[in-house]
């Protein structure tokens, strides 16, 4: 017997195998939640048989099956099931970390400022919009699409836009109208980020080059929109497995095009996806100002904007001021609204979602801690805009299959 004050043994459990690394884990769980491959292997950006190597290696590690595979379905395994949960724990706990760390030190954050830089300089100088479009296109340019997803020109009804897929693409698509206060921005432009959320969603995207102003001001763009979404319906999409998508302005026309859908009686599509929305063109909420300036989308810039691209139309038309008419929200499909939590819009996103559920819509509000505005554009290498995408890819396959 062991002698009364002497310390109990405790046998400690074995430690997890020194070779298990993140890239298993995150692996290990997006199969887990796809449960197929193809689209994990599209979510993480990897090629399918990398993203099983990866699988059998963590599984080797472990010593037992982590998934049950057959030619039709991939399903868990009772140690499967044990292990996802934990595993989604120690993923979002580091994710966590290194967010909070990144933003306390500000370089990314930082990053993002700086490729904004050229944009609002242009801004703040006296060029009547061209040089403002190019140093936009420029920033566009920093980043390329994903090599998996193919890009080709087509004519949308009589507008001309691109088309971005995965190589194995759902039987829905997405009309996505692209940011840039009615005055810049381009099909072309926008291939780096469309073409992850297309990954990311195993889905087709249509694009069109919408008209600009001060050129072709409202409702031209909104026209070109509508022109692209019908085209989309001819080619066999059903309506309900369509979803209409932009960032910043593109949001606002995205807006648009659905309070014009149901009050022409059009087929109604699946759903509408909405970025860093900029949609107070009436400048009915307060004007927030950011607390640090450099991540300000300038007032300067939007109301000259939002002039030349209403041209006189009066702010109380519902289909460019629905904040001002919220019961025109009534009756739009259900909305995914994904805004930065230190960006000065934020109040544009908060306002809507709180307006379209009061009138009965189906619509979820994702914050995401970034400051800048936009933050999608800088999915390469900011790690909040990567998971805003994945929920993005999330909610578009959930309406689109």
């Amino acid at each position: 017997m062991a002698e009364q004050g002497e310390q109990a043994r405790v046998l400690p459990l074995p430690q997890a195998p020194d070779a298990i690394e993140l890239r298993h884990l995150r692996a290990f769980v997006a199969v887990a939640e796809e449960l197929n491959f193809g689209r994990a292997a599209s979510r993480l950006y990897l090629s399918q048989p990398a993203l099983s190597r990866q699988i059998r290696g963590l599984e080797r590690l472990i010593g037992c099956d982590l998934l049950s595979r057959s030619t039709h379905r991939v399903e868990l395994t009772l140690a499967g099931e044990s292990l996802v949960g934990r595993a989604r724990e120690i993923l979002a706990g580091l994710d966590d970390a290194v967010s909070t760390t990144r933003s306390v030190g500000g370089e990314l954050t930082s990053r993002a400022a700086q490729l904004w830089k050229p944009v609002w300089e242009r801004n703040d100088s006296d060029d009547e919009g061209h040089e403002l479009a190019a140093a936009f296109e420029a920033l566009l340019a920093k980043f390329d699409p994903p090599p998996e997803v193919q890009i080709r020109p087509v004519r949308a009804g009589g507008v001309p836009a691109l088309r971005l897929a995965p190589e194995k693409p759902g039987p829905g698509a997405v009309l996505y109208l692209h940011g840039g206060g009615f005055v810049m921005g381009s099909a072309y432009g926008y291939r780096p980020l469309v073409g992850a959320l297309s990954a990311a969603s195993d889905t087709t995207f249509l694009v069109p080059d919408y008209a600009l102003a001060p050129e072709s001001p409202y409702p031209a763009a909104l026209e070109d929109s509508v022109r692209a979404y019908l085209w989309l319906l001819d080619q066999g999409v059903e309506p309900d497995h369509v979803v209409i998508a932009g960032d910043s302005s593109g949001a606002s026309l995205v807006l648009s095009v659905l309070v014009h859908i149901a009050e022409h009686d059009l087929p109604r599509p699946g759903g509408g996806l909405l970025l860093c929305p900029w949609v107070d063109l009436a400048y009915l909420l307060p004007q927030i100002t950011p607390t640090d300036p450099q991540f300000l989308v300038h007032a300067r810039m939007m109301r000259r904007s939002v002039d030349v691209y209403l041209a006189g139309q009066s702010l109380d038309d519902p289909i460019v001021n629905p904040l001002g008419h919220p019961e025109v929200l009534a009756g739009l499909p259900r909305m995914l609204i994904q805004a930065g939590t230190g960006d000065h819009l934020l109040n544009q996103a908060q306002a809507l979602a709180e307006r379209a559920g009061d009138q009965g819509a189906e619509v979820k509000l994702s914050l995401y801690p970034v400051a800048t505005h936009d933050f999608h554009l800088f999915w390469p290498f900011l790690p909040e805009a990567m998971k805003a995408l994945q929920e993005a890819g999330r909610f578009i396959r959930k309406t689109t299959t």
